[in-house]
C-alpha cells in the first residue's frame, strides 16, 4: 500500500497558497488605491501578478496529487516508459521553478535561462503526447492510464507557462527598480 500522505500535505499547501494569495489581493488592491507613483504602480502590478501565477502553481501541483492519489487508489499502472517520461517532465519542472529563487533572479541572462526551461517543458510535453499515441496504437496503455498521463502532462506544461509569467514578471519589476 502506497503512502499518501506526502499527497495530503500537497492539498494542505495549495489551500495555504490560496489563503496567502487572497490575503496579498487584497493588500495589493489596497496599494494600488493609493499608490500615485507611477513606478511603484508597476511594481505592485507586477506582485499581483506573481502572486496569481503562484496560486496557479499551486493549482496544478494539487492536480498532480490528486492523479497520483487516483493511480494508487484505482492501482493504475503506467508502463515504465511513461514513468520515466514523467520523471523527466517532475525534474524539469522542478528545475524551473526553483531557477525563480535564483539569485539572479530578474536580470537578462536568468529570464533567457527560465523560457529555456519552458520551451524544453513545451517540447516534451509535443514528445511525450507522441511516445504515449504509440503506446496508444501497440495497446500497451489502458484507457484510464492514457487519460491520467495526459493529464499530468498538461499540468506539467501549465506549471512552465505560470514559472515563465513569474520569470517575466520579475524581470519587469527589476528594470523598474
Amino acid at each position: 500500500d502506497k503512502d499518501v500522505a506526502p499527497l495530503e500535505r500537497v492539498e494542505q499547501r495549495e489551500l495555504y497558497i490560496d489563503f496567502l494569495n487572497k490575503e496579498i489581493s487584497r493588500y495589493i488592491s489596497h496599494l494600488i488605491a493609493i499608490e500615485t507613483n507611477e513606478r511603484g504602480s508597476k511594481i505592485v502590478s507586477c506582485l499581483f501578478s506573481i502572486s496569481g501565477n503562484i496560486e496557479r502553481i499551486g493549482d496544478h501541483a494539487d492536480n498532480l496529487a490528486g492523479y497520483t492519489k487516483m493511480l494508487v487508489k484505482e492501482d493504475i499502472m503506467f508502463s515504465r516508459f511513461a514513468q520515466e517520461e514523467i520523471r523527466q517532465m517532475r525534474d524539469i519542472s522542478i528545475r524551473a521553478v526553483s531557477a525563480l529563487l535564483s539569485a539572479e533572479a530578474g536580470q537578462q541572462g536568468w529570464l533567457t535561462h527560465v523560457a529555456q526551461l519552458e520551451q524544453k517543458i513545451d517540447d516534451m510535453t509535443t514528445e511525450f503526447h507522441r511516445d504515449q499515441l504509440v503506446r496508444m496504437r501497440n495497446g500497451t496503455c489502458s484507457d484510464a492510464a492514457c487519460i491520467l498521463y495526459s493529464e499530468l502532462l498538461t499540468d506539467f506544461e501549465r506549471i512552465g507557462d505560470h514559472v515563465l509569467n513569474i520569470a517575466q514578471e520579475l524581470a519587469k519589476a527589476h528594470t523598474t527598480l
